[in-house]
Protein backbone atom coordinates (compact mmCIF):
# COMPACT_ATOMS: atom_id res chain seq x y z
CA UNK A 1 0.00 0.00 0.00
CA UNK A 2 1.22 3.51 -0.85
CA UNK A 3 1.79 5.62 2.22
CA UNK A 4 2.23 9.37 2.69
CA UNK A 5 4.43 11.42 4.99
CA UNK A 6 2.61 14.67 5.79
CA UNK A 7 4.54 17.76 6.88
CA UNK A 8 1.97 19.69 8.91
CA UNK A 9 2.22 23.33 10.00
CA UNK A 10 0.80 24.09 13.46
CA UNK A 11 0.00 27.43 15.16
CA UNK A 12 2.81 29.70 16.33
CA UNK A 13 0.59 31.20 19.02
CA UNK A 14 -3.05 31.54 18.05
CA UNK A 15 -4.83 28.19 17.99
CA UNK A 16 -7.39 29.55 15.52
CA UNK A 17 -4.63 29.51 12.88
CA UNK A 18 -4.72 25.70 12.74
CA UNK A 19 -6.41 24.77 9.47
CA UNK A 20 -9.21 22.23 9.31
CA UNK A 21 -7.12 20.23 6.86
CA UNK A 22 -4.24 20.14 9.36
CA UNK A 23 -6.53 18.92 12.17
CA UNK A 24 -8.09 16.28 9.91
CA UNK A 25 -4.65 15.07 8.78
CA UNK A 26 -3.37 14.75 12.34
CA UNK A 27 -6.50 12.80 13.24
CA UNK A 28 -6.22 10.40 10.29
CA UNK A 29 -2.56 9.30 10.33
CA UNK A 30 -1.21 6.33 12.27
CA UNK A 31 1.59 8.21 13.99
CA UNK A 32 2.69 11.81 14.57
CA UNK A 33 6.39 12.58 14.86
CA UNK A 34 6.76 15.62 17.13
CA UNK A 35 9.70 17.69 18.33
CA UNK A 36 8.39 17.73 21.92
CA UNK A 37 5.69 15.16 22.66
CA UNK A 38 4.57 16.89 25.87
CA UNK A 39 4.11 20.22 24.09
CA UNK A 40 2.39 18.64 21.09
CA UNK A 41 0.31 16.42 23.35
CA UNK A 42 -1.34 19.51 24.81
CA UNK A 43 -2.15 20.75 21.30
CA UNK A 44 -3.67 17.40 20.29
CA UNK A 45 -5.75 17.26 23.46
CA UNK A 46 -7.09 20.74 22.77
CA UNK A 47 -8.16 19.83 19.22
CA UNK A 48 -9.53 16.42 20.32
CA UNK A 49 -7.01 14.29 18.41
CA UNK A 50 -5.76 11.07 20.01
CA UNK A 51 -3.19 9.91 17.43
CA UNK A 52 -0.05 8.42 19.08
CA UNK A 53 3.01 10.64 19.29
CA UNK A 54 6.67 9.76 18.73
CA UNK A 55 9.51 12.09 19.69
CA UNK A 56 11.71 13.29 16.83
CA UNK A 57 14.28 15.93 17.78
CA UNK A 58 17.89 16.88 17.12
CA UNK A 59 19.27 14.22 19.46
CA UNK A 60 17.33 11.18 18.22
CA UNK A 61 16.39 12.01 14.63
CA UNK A 62 18.59 9.36 13.03
CA UNK A 63 17.24 6.60 15.26
CA UNK A 64 13.62 7.78 15.08
CA UNK A 65 13.80 8.07 11.29
CA UNK A 66 14.53 4.36 10.93
CA UNK A 67 11.42 3.40 12.89
CA UNK A 68 9.20 5.86 11.05
CA UNK A 69 10.44 4.59 7.69
CA UNK A 70 9.46 1.06 8.70
CA UNK A 71 5.93 2.26 9.39
CA UNK A 72 5.75 4.19 6.11
CA UNK A 73 7.08 1.26 4.09
CA UNK A 74 4.48 -0.96 5.76
CA UNK A 75 1.74 1.33 4.41
CA UNK A 76 1.06 3.57 7.41
CA UNK A 77 0.62 7.32 6.98
CA UNK A 78 2.73 9.52 9.27
CA UNK A 79 2.64 13.23 10.08
CA UNK A 80 5.58 15.41 11.08
CA UNK A 81 5.03 18.50 13.25
CA UNK A 82 7.29 20.85 15.18
CA UNK A 83 6.64 22.72 18.42
CA UNK A 84 5.17 25.60 16.43
CA UNK A 85 4.91 26.71 12.82
CA UNK A 86 6.16 24.93 9.73
CA UNK A 87 8.46 21.93 10.34
CA UNK A 88 12.11 22.08 9.22
CA UNK A 89 12.27 25.91 9.42
CA UNK A 90 14.97 25.97 12.12
CA UNK A 91 13.45 22.72 13.41
CA UNK A 92 14.37 19.01 13.05
CA UNK A 93 13.00 16.75 10.33
CA UNK A 94 15.44 17.05 7.43
CA UNK A 95 16.78 13.51 7.80
CA UNK A 96 13.30 12.02 7.86
CA UNK A 97 12.13 13.93 4.79
CA UNK A 98 15.29 13.12 2.87
CA UNK A 99 15.10 9.42 3.79
CA UNK A 100 11.44 9.26 2.77
CA UNK A 101 12.22 10.66 -0.67
CA UNK A 102 15.10 8.21 -1.06
CA UNK A 103 12.74 5.33 -0.18
CA UNK A 104 10.19 6.43 -2.77
CA UNK A 105 7.63 7.56 -0.19
CA UNK A 106 5.34 10.44 -1.13
CA UNK A 107 5.82 13.59 0.98
CA UNK A 108 3.01 16.14 1.14
CA UNK A 109 2.88 19.58 2.74
CA UNK A 110 -0.09 20.71 4.80
CA UNK A 111 0.87 24.40 4.84
CA UNK A 112 0.04 26.96 7.46
CA UNK A 113 1.72 29.28 9.97
CA UNK A 114 5.41 30.18 9.64
CA UNK A 115 6.92 32.89 11.84
CA UNK A 116 9.44 34.03 9.22
CA UNK A 117 6.85 34.48 6.47
CA UNK A 118 4.32 36.08 8.83
CA UNK A 119 6.93 38.59 9.97
CA UNK A 120 8.07 39.41 6.44
CA UNK A 121 4.49 40.09 5.41
CA UNK A 122 4.19 42.95 7.92
CA UNK A 123 7.77 44.27 7.97
CA UNK A 124 7.66 46.66 5.04
CA UNK A 125 11.04 45.41 3.79
CA UNK A 126 11.83 44.08 0.33
CA UNK A 127 10.54 40.53 -0.14
CA UNK A 128 11.46 39.92 -3.78
CA UNK A 129 14.66 38.34 -2.46
CA UNK A 130 15.30 37.30 1.14
CA UNK A 131 17.75 35.03 2.93
CA UNK A 132 16.49 33.01 5.89
CA UNK A 133 19.45 32.59 8.24
CA UNK A 134 17.61 31.28 11.28
CA UNK A 135 19.42 31.35 14.62
CA UNK A 136 22.92 32.84 14.62
CA UNK A 137 25.65 31.33 16.83
CA UNK A 138 25.25 31.98 20.55
CA UNK A 139 28.91 32.98 20.99
CA UNK A 140 29.62 36.62 20.20
CA UNK A 141 32.72 36.10 18.05
CA UNK A 142 31.06 33.49 15.83
CA UNK A 143 27.90 35.58 15.57
CA UNK A 144 29.82 38.69 14.52
CA UNK A 145 31.84 36.72 11.98
CA UNK A 146 28.69 35.33 10.35
CA UNK A 147 27.09 38.77 10.21
CA UNK A 148 30.20 40.22 8.62
CA UNK A 149 30.03 37.48 6.00
CA UNK A 150 26.46 38.56 5.20
CA UNK A 151 27.26 42.26 4.98
CA UNK A 152 27.50 42.29 1.18
CA UNK A 153 24.38 40.23 0.53
CA UNK A 154 21.66 42.29 -1.18
CA UNK A 155 18.77 40.10 0.05
CA UNK A 156 16.68 40.99 3.08
CA UNK A 157 18.19 39.02 5.99
CA UNK A 158 15.85 37.08 8.28
CA UNK A 159 16.91 35.77 11.69
CA UNK A 160 15.27 34.05 14.65
CA UNK A 161 16.36 35.08 18.13
CA UNK A 162 15.31 34.73 21.76
CA UNK A 163 14.66 37.58 24.15
CA UNK A 164 17.83 36.68 26.04
CA UNK A 165 20.08 37.46 23.09
CA UNK A 166 18.12 39.97 21.01
CA UNK A 167 20.08 43.00 22.26
CA UNK A 168 23.41 41.27 21.62
CA UNK A 169 22.33 40.34 18.10
CA UNK A 170 21.27 43.89 17.26
CA UNK A 171 24.49 45.33 18.70
CA UNK A 172 26.53 42.98 16.52
CA UNK A 173 24.31 43.76 13.52
CA UNK A 174 24.98 47.47 13.93
CA UNK A 175 28.72 46.83 14.13
CA UNK A 176 28.82 44.43 11.18
CA UNK A 177 26.14 45.83 8.87
CA UNK A 178 25.83 49.46 9.96
CA UNK A 179 23.25 51.28 12.03
CA UNK A 180 21.53 52.87 9.03
CA UNK A 181 20.04 49.74 7.48
CA UNK A 182 16.29 49.48 7.66
CA UNK A 183 15.17 46.73 10.02
CA UNK A 184 12.09 45.32 11.66
CA UNK A 185 11.76 43.17 14.77
CA UNK A 186 8.57 41.20 15.38
CA UNK A 187 8.02 39.48 18.71
CA UNK A 188 5.40 37.07 20.00
CA UNK A 189 3.65 36.86 16.63
CA UNK A 190 -0.08 35.97 16.83
CA UNK A 191 0.08 35.98 20.65
CA UNK A 192 -1.48 38.37 23.15
CA UNK A 193 1.56 40.65 23.39
CA UNK A 194 2.50 40.68 19.71
CA UNK A 195 4.57 43.70 18.66
CA UNK A 196 6.50 44.82 15.62
CA UNK A 197 8.85 47.79 15.40
CA UNK A 198 10.37 49.16 12.20
CA UNK A 199 13.25 51.59 11.89
CA UNK A 200 16.95 51.59 11.15
CA UNK A 201 19.14 49.21 13.15
CA UNK A 202 20.18 51.92 15.61
CA UNK A 203 16.54 52.89 16.20
CA UNK A 204 15.59 49.27 16.77
CA UNK A 205 18.31 48.99 19.41
CA UNK A 206 16.96 52.10 21.15
CA UNK A 207 13.41 50.71 21.06
CA UNK A 208 14.51 47.43 22.62
CA UNK A 209 16.34 49.25 25.40
CA UNK A 210 13.43 51.59 26.13
CA UNK A 211 11.20 49.00 27.84
CA UNK A 212 12.04 45.64 29.46
CA UNK A 213 8.81 44.25 27.98
CA UNK A 214 10.28 44.76 24.51
CA UNK A 215 12.83 42.04 25.31
CA UNK A 216 10.35 39.29 26.14
CA UNK A 217 9.40 36.38 23.93
CA UNK A 218 10.60 35.00 20.63
CA UNK A 219 11.74 37.31 17.84
CA UNK A 220 11.95 37.42 14.08
CA UNK A 221 14.58 39.98 13.03
CA UNK A 222 14.65 41.32 9.49
CA UNK A 223 17.37 43.62 8.15
CA UNK A 224 17.52 45.13 4.68
CA UNK A 225 20.23 43.83 2.38
CA UNK A 226 23.29 45.67 1.11
CA UNK A 227 22.37 48.45 -1.34
CA UNK A 228 22.93 47.93 -5.03
CA UNK A 229 26.14 49.87 -5.43
CA UNK A 230 25.92 49.95 -9.21
CA UNK A 231 22.54 51.66 -9.06
CA UNK A 232 23.49 53.87 -6.13
CA UNK A 233 26.52 55.21 -7.99
CA UNK A 234 24.26 56.73 -10.64
CA UNK A 235 22.21 58.70 -8.10
CA UNK A 236 23.36 62.23 -7.31
CA UNK A 237 23.28 62.58 -3.53
CA UNK A 238 22.68 66.32 -3.49
CA UNK A 239 19.72 66.08 -5.86
CA UNK A 240 18.26 63.21 -3.90
CA UNK A 241 18.60 65.04 -0.58
CA UNK A 242 17.01 68.23 -1.92
CA UNK A 243 14.04 66.33 -3.31
CA UNK A 244 13.54 64.29 -0.17
CA UNK A 245 13.77 67.40 2.02
CA UNK A 246 10.78 68.81 0.17
CA UNK A 247 8.61 65.94 1.36
CA UNK A 248 9.91 64.70 4.72
CA UNK A 249 11.83 66.01 7.77
CA UNK A 250 15.61 66.23 7.55
CA UNK A 251 16.29 63.15 9.67
CA UNK A 252 13.95 61.04 7.54
CA UNK A 253 15.46 62.43 4.33
CA UNK A 254 18.95 61.47 5.52
CA UNK A 255 17.79 57.98 6.52
CA UNK A 256 16.10 57.32 3.18
CA UNK A 257 19.07 58.68 1.21
CA UNK A 258 21.40 56.43 3.20
CA UNK A 259 19.35 53.35 2.30
CA UNK A 260 19.24 54.24 -1.38
CA UNK A 261 22.88 55.23 -1.82
CA UNK A 262 24.58 52.95 0.71
CA UNK A 263 26.15 55.93 2.49
CA UNK A 264 26.09 56.48 6.22
CA UNK A 265 23.06 58.27 7.63
CA UNK A 266 25.28 60.74 9.49
CA UNK A 267 27.08 61.60 6.25
CA UNK A 268 23.79 62.20 4.45
CA UNK A 269 22.46 64.34 7.27
CA UNK A 270 25.61 66.46 7.40
CA UNK A 271 25.47 67.04 3.64
CA UNK A 272 21.79 67.98 3.86
CA UNK A 273 22.60 70.57 6.54
CA UNK A 274 25.22 72.02 4.22
CA UNK A 275 22.77 72.16 1.32
CA UNK A 276 19.82 73.48 3.33
CA UNK A 277 21.08 75.07 6.56
CA UNK A 278 18.50 75.08 9.38
CA UNK A 279 16.78 78.43 9.85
Amino acid sequence: MASILYVVATPIGNLDDLSERARATLDSVSMIAAEDTRHSGRLLKTINVSTPLLALHDHNEQRATAGLLERLLAGEDVALISDAGTPLISDPGYRLISAAHDAGIEVRAVPGPCAAIAALSIAGLATDKFLFVGFLPAKAAARRKELEGLSGNSATLVFYESGRRIEALMADAEAALGGDRLACVARELTKLHEQAFRGDVAEVRAWLAADPNHLRGEFVVMISGAPNQGRAATIDLDTLLRELAREVPASAAARIAARITGRRKAECYQRLMELIPPK
